[in-house]
């Protein structure tokens, strides 16, 4: 129970709930009940759980409660990115971004307070590292933001590229994974996870966990320029890295994304394309290129735009299947690697 005596639900696993509700001798067919209200139908409260009667509600809500994220603020891009500042029941603070691209709306969830990997292109890992999330705080993203936009707009995509490494938070992310798929009903194709390769996780992932996609954050083709950008690479370098991709069991169709953020002088020049290709041969793979997304004291720059191009021209033409990721977000740090949580008296209130 939590300092106040209560049973957070969503923090219960199904046979914890099970439990609880035998204890009180409640019956089993309420707890499918509960688990659609929360996961499915996005229940704020007991009250809200209509299909029980009042009686039982109070009698719930005596021993148990269903947990919240609260919106703290919102700041919303130019190009209808949104960013939503969240607050947890212990008063740290986490990111989650809605992006919106053609038919598909995409949220972009949190698995860490901070980040511990330190890539030194990314502005999150200059918060530190605070703690993971627990799954119901990941999963909670997903809830509180689909019922901030419901009923105009719909998730259709969750990617764990938020705050912080998923595979460093293993546990408490394959948990959040079952949650999205079983008891929220998204569908494994609609989730993608990225990482930036802790190698017996990965493989790891496959066997514990629901088959979401994959993404590599791959950024360097030779261990000095990754090791130097990207601390992980010390202890599993690219070659490990890339043998683990080829032992990901995945169908025809399946593909491992490798993200490939561009740095002007470090990673782009067409030796590295040409390294790039390379490294792939045999790994169903597609290649995002991200240029970098640039903000105050980065130690960065972004490439020109025909430098972009004729990366992308040069893996197009081996039979590499190259995206140039559209940066959504950038002017109010909402694009990728800018996520740091900011000081509420830069963001504008949300009342909800």
């Amino acid at each position: 129970m939590t300092g106040h005596s209560l049973y957070n639900l969503k923090s219960l696993t199904q046979e914890e709930l099970e439990n609880l509700f035998a204890s009180y001798r409640m019956p089993a067919y309420r707890v499918r009940q509960l688990v659609h209200w929360m996961y499915e139908k996005r229940a704020a409260s007991l009250d809200e759980i209509t299909e029980f009667s009042k009686a039982f509600r109070q009698e719930l809500g005596a021993v148990a409660y269903i947990s919240n994220l609260q919106i703290v603020s919102t700041r919303n891009s130019s190009d209808g990115t949104t960013k939503f500042l969240l607050q947890l029941d212990d008063g740290q603070r986490i990111e989650s971004v809605l992006i919106p691209d053609d038919e598909r709306l995409t949220l972009c969830i949190s698995s860490q307070v901070g980040c511990r990997m330190g890539c030194k292109f990314c502005l999150t890992a200059s918060v530190g590292f605070k703690r993971g999330l627990l799954a119901h705080e990941i999963v909670d993203q997903v809830i509180t933001v689909a019922r901030y936009i419901e009923p105009d707009r719909r998730l259709t995509n969750v990617v764990l590229m938020g705050m912080g490494e998923p595979l460093d938070n293993f546990d408490e992310v394959v948990r959040a994974l079952w949650r999205l798929t079983t008891d929220m009903g998204i569908s494994k194709r609609h989730i993608t996870l990225s990482t930036c390769g802790i190698v017996p996780h990965m493989l790891q992932l496959y066997r514990q966990g629901p088959e979401v996609n994959l993404a590599v954050s791959l950024n360097a083709t030779t261990d000095r320029s990754r090791s130097s950008i990207m601390p992980i690479n010390n202890k599993y370098g690219i070659q490990e890295l890339l043998r683990a991709c080829r032992l990901i069991p995945m169908s025809p169709r399946q593909r491992i994304t490798f993200e490939y953020v561009l740095l002007r002088g470090v990673n782009d020049s067409m030796d590295d394309a040409k390294r790039l290709c390379s490294l792939l041969k045999g790994i169903q793979a597609k290649v995002n290129l991200i240029p970098f997304n640039e903000y105050d004291g980065a130690p960065f720059k972004r490439p020109d735009d025909g430098s972009v191009f004729r990366f992308q021209e040069l893996l197009t033409n081996r039979q590499i299947i190259t995206f140039i990721r559209k940066s959504k977000g950038a002017d109010i740090l909402a694009a990728c690697g800018q996520l740091k949580y900011q000081d509420t008296s830069t963001l504008h209130d949300v009342h909800y």
